[in-house]
């Protein structure tokens, strides 16, 4: 590693810390215009002072490099102001789900220990509930108009930017913590993710030389800043690529591709229900009027590639395999031929193996535990954040364990197969079933509860609740519909729900849910679209 921050890979110098990447691109084109989001825009140069800015009020109410800092704000300016800001001073972001509450919510803040929350009016209303069983918040930054109260001191976002607070910039190396981010536990809640600097940028940059984004690109995304999808995959790859980064507060398939003309934009990254929703759209003799050369959207399928091409004039790159813990391990550069059902080949970076249940590897085209581990520093999660226990079940015997199934070809293709973990994936969330069946049990009338997958339309997961009530208690639809929805983020509402008197368990007295899955909708499980009872976007922070 040099003076700079930059580690040499290959002969390649390549900047490894968050904060010096953004002054790299302040120096070096100060008036570029890197950020579209809202109708605002920021240059490099606007992004670096903004940042600084915020760093130095970040630490004026207390933050210290290392302490997490949480952040609960829907796509905005001030969400990449923060991202910086924070990266710079040292400290480790906690992105949260802007439709996480309660128990889900309480959790990850609780967990990760955060001394201050950046909200707005909503975010800070999901938390006045759960301050009181939060010992170490110390403070809430209001991000706009806030008429909330809770018992810890509310400052404005304005009010600190406009303070005048220098920043006392530390010393932050490739190994240091720059995000912990939450993902869907299978033996418990859901865990921390350690990113370090060096993993969080290198990201990125094993996208960039597989040719997924080029120098100079225009990336337009409507993804959650609070996801990897959107700050790394966009507003980070953006940087590293020396292009521009295009944010959309939310997605909106009537709109896509005009906001990609009026952008600009030359690449773009969604997820494959975007896909299915554009195609769903009615035709127009402006489809191909776009500057789009390429895009990424994971999972599609080969039938999709065919429609969204011959419709629209657009690759799409959807071969990739990984995880929050470890991404990308494999892939299919850009412009090679896709395989169907593949998730590419193995990157140079990671060694891959499929394992049956004692860690033996198993024969070539055989299915088993798909196990990985980084030949090159920095390129996986360091551990889940206050959970050893967790971190050495994942990493036994050397090896990362994905959880997942897959097999390789001869070719060294890598095929998904299934997940070996209990959990699910719905509008692009993943949802750990034993954090959501806690949650229903919380219900008075629930006895016991068992959640699964069914097949959606949409190319991912629906919910089942299996519940076996309370003696003699009787709730309606609309009354557990009802307590789901003031309880339970949105999308990880069960859309089908089945009263049972007992489910089928094995020696041990273990649900065996292999049967409920194939059990699946029965002439007398509800459903709740089918009766009517949805959540509107509106309602979904509420």
């Amino acid at each position: 590693m040099n003076e700079k921050g930059c580690v040499l890979i290959g002969g390649e110098a390549r900047i490894d810390v968050l904060g010096a990447l953004l002054s790299d691109a302040a120096l070096r084109a100060p008036d570029a215009r890197f950020l579209q989001l809202g109708g605002a825009t920021l240059t490099h140069g606007e992004l670096e002072e903004q940042a600084t800015r915020l760093g130095g009020a970040l630490q004026a109410v207390g933050v210290r490099k290392g302490d997490r800092v949480a952040i609960i704000l829907p796509n905005c300016i001030e969400y990449v102001v923060a991202i910086f800001a924070l990266a710079k001073i040292g400290a480790v972001q906690v992105p949260i789900n802007t439709f996480l509450r309660g128990e889900f919510l309480r959790h990850q803040i609780g967990e990760s220990q955060a001394s201050v929350v950046i909200a707005d009016e909503l975010g800070i209303g999901q938390l006045a509930p759960i301050v009181a069983t939060l010992p170490d918040l110390c403070a809430v930054i209001a991000v706009g108009p806030c008429k909330k109260s809770l018992p810890v001191p509310i400052e404005e976002y304005a009010a600190l930017m406009a303070s005048g607070a220098e920043a006392k910039l530390p010393k932050v190396t490739a190994e240091d913590l720059c995000n912990i981010l939450y993902t869907s536990g299978t033996t418990g809640a859901s865990k921390g993710c350690m990113l370090s600097h060096g993993y969080y940028t290198w990201i990125p940059e094993a996208f960039v030389r597989a040719g997924w984004y080029g120098e100079g690109d225009a990336i337009f995304g409507a993804n959650p800043l609070f996801h990897a999808s959107g700050q790394i995959w966009i507003v980070v790859t953006a940087l590293s690529c020396r292009g521009e980064a295009i944010v959309e507060p939310a997605f909106s398939a009537s709109t896509f591709m005009r906001r990609l003309r009026e952008t600009e934009a030359t690449v773009f990254n969604g997820m494959g229900a975007m896909i299915a929703m554009l195609l769903a759209q009615p035709p127009s003799p402006e489809d191909r009027n776009h500057s789009i050369r390429q895009a990424t959207c994971v999972p599609t399928t080969r039938e999709t590639w065919h429609a969204f091409h011959d419709r629209f004039g657009i690759r799409l790159n959807s071969e990739v395999f990984g995880q929050t813990e470890f991404y990308p391990a494999t892939i299919t550069p850009a412009g090679e031929p896709l395989t169907p059902g593949g998730a590419g080949k193995v990157m140079p970076h990671v060694e891959l193996r499929i394992v049956d249940d004692l860690d033996r590897e198993v024969p070539t085209g055989e299915v088993g535990e798909i196990v990985m581990r980084p030949r090159q520093p920095r390129t996986m999660f360091s551990g889940y954040f206050n959970n050893p226990a967790a971190t050495a079940q994942t990493w036994r015997n050397l090896w990362h364990h994905t959880g997942d199934y897959g097999r390789l070809d001869e070719s060294g293709t890598l095929y998904f197969a299934d997940r070996k973990k209990d959990s699910l994936r719905r509008r692009g969330e993943n949802v750990s079933s034993m954090e959501l069946e806690a949650a229903i049990l919380t219900h008075d009338a629930v006895a016991a509860v068992a959640v699964h997958a069914v097949p959606s339309e949409l190319g991912e997961d629906e919910i089942k609740a299996c519940i076996i009530p309370e003696a003699e208690a009787k709730v309606s639809p609309e009354e557990l519909f009802s307590f789901f929805k003031t309880s339970l983020p949105y999308y990880a509402i069960p859309r089908y729900v089945e009263f049972m008197d007992e489910f089928p368990r094995n020696s041990v007295n273990r649900v065996q849910k292999f049967k409920l899955r194939e059990l699946g909708i029965t002439p007398e499980t509800l459903d709740f679209e089918a009766l009517g009872l949805t959540v509107e976007r509106a309602e979904r922070r509420l």
